[in-house]
């Protein structure tokens, strides 16, 4: 059977896929005609549910749950690794309100916990998320909030840190900050999810315990071309949570979901949300 899978060019996904797409492991009779679009373009895919499989931020998966469900492997959430509000010159929070900001699309995850600390902000512009740092650079924005790799290098750039959002979270509910995760359409038979599921494991297992393996496919599609840039974002992204959400996992996902529903930034969901 051939399913249809989506991922970021970014380090952590390009680390965690390499296995599967490039034929380093057992993928139990499973083919995938596979592509890799900024994390915005894959959210808007799955609301048009197009694909069978695909890397989605958490924000966006309450918009497309109807159609997906969250695999227990693949995810990006952990402590100390949400995204970071960035200026260019001093600015302080109690202001934002009034601030340009720019964001890194309107469905990510960054966008959603900006929106629970600064609810009255309203001024933003959606632009990709490696341009984000530029964009403030030239005065476009007064403050930009920065995912990926960019969280790597901002300071090279004179850029400063306002407001850690994963610091945020952590403060305000104790759990790791979800980011995002790998999502199987409903339509999918449960026998075959569960075996995507279980190849997915295997993919991480083997890219954790074969780092080198993956290093042209991720240094390849990177954004960011240092290699203790692609490692340091490796390092950070993929974790014990990417093997298994577990219960810890599950339940930062629950509450992200609880808060940004009671602040009536999400609709309401189904009752499965977790393929198990």
């Amino acid at each position: 059977m051939k399913l249809t899978l989506g991922f970021s060019p970014c380090p952590n996904d390009t680390f965690i896929f390499d296995a599967l797409v490039n034929g380093r492991i057992d993928t139990e009779g499973l083919e995938f005609d596979y592509f890799l679009a900024d994390v915005e373009e894959l959210n808007n895919r799955a609301f048009a549910s197009e694909v069978d499989i695909t890397k989605i931020s958490c924000h966006a998966y309450a918009f497309a749950s109807a159609d997906y469900l969250i695999l227990d492997s693949g995810s990006a959430l952990g402590f100390g690794n949400g995204p970071l509000l960035i200026s260019k010159n001093p600015l302080d929070p109690e202001r934002l309100t009034d601030a340009r900001i720019a964001i890194p699309g309107k469905f990510t995850t960054a966008n959603l916990l900006f929106s629970i600390a600064w609810p009255g902000a309203a001024n933003k512009k959606e632009y990709l998320f490696s341009d984000i740092p530029a964009v403030i650079l030239r005065g476009e924005a007064d403050a930009g909030l920065i995912i990926h790799e960019t969280r790597f290098t901002y300071q090279k750039m004179g850029l400063r840190m306002i407001a850690d959002m994963g610091e945020f979270w952590e403060q305000l509910t104790g759990l790791p900050v979800p980011l995002g995760s790998i999502v199987i359409n409903r339509r999918i038979p449960e026998e075959i999810a569960l075996k995507f599921n279980r190849i997915l494991l295997r993919s991480i297992v083997y890219a954790r315990d074969n780092s080198l393996d993956s290093f042209d496919f991720v240094k390849a599609n990177a954004r960011e071309m240092e290699s203790s840039v692609i490692r340091n974002h490796i390092n950070l992204f993929v974790n014990d949570f990417s093997l298994d959400l577990g219960a810890t996992g599950r339940r930062a996902l629950i509450e992200l979901f609880r808060i940004a529903g009671e602040k009536g930034i999400i609709p309401s969901m189904p009752g499965r949300i977790f393929l198990t």
